[in-house]
C-alpha cells in the first residue's frame, strides 16, 4: 500500500494532464497566430514605405518642373532684351 504522503489525488493527475493537452492542442494555433500577425505587420509597413516613396518622387518631379519652366522663361527674357538692345542700338 502506498504512503498517504506520497500519493497524488486523481483529480489532480486528470487536471494537470487535461492541461498539458490544451496547451499542446493551442501550440500550433498560437504559432500560425503570430505568424499571420507579423506578416501582416511587415505588409503594412511596406504599402506604407510604397507611399512614402512615390511622394518624394512626386515632390521631386515637381520641383524638376519648376526648375525647367524657369529655366525655358529665363532664356525667353534674355533673347527678348537681346533683341531689344539691338533694336534700340540700330
Amino acid at each position: 500500500m502506498a504512503d498517504a504522503a506520497t500519493t497524488v489525488n486523481p483529480q489532480i493527475t486528470d487536471s494537470l494532464t487535461q492541461v498539458n493537452t490544451k496547451v499542446v492542442g493551442e501550440t500550433p494555433a498560437m504559432a500560425m497566430g503570430n505568424l499571420l500577425m507579423s506578416t501582416s505587420h511587415a505588409l503594412s509597413n511596406s504599402a506604407h514605405n510604397a507611399v512614402a516613396t512615390q511622394q518624394q518622387g512626386q515632390i521631386t518631379m515637381h520641383a524638376a518642373t519648376v526648375q525647367g519652366i524657369n529655366s525655358l522663361m529665363g532664356v525667353g527674357s534674355a533673347v527678348i532684351g537681346r533683341v531689344s538692345g539691338s533694336v534700340i542700338e540700330k
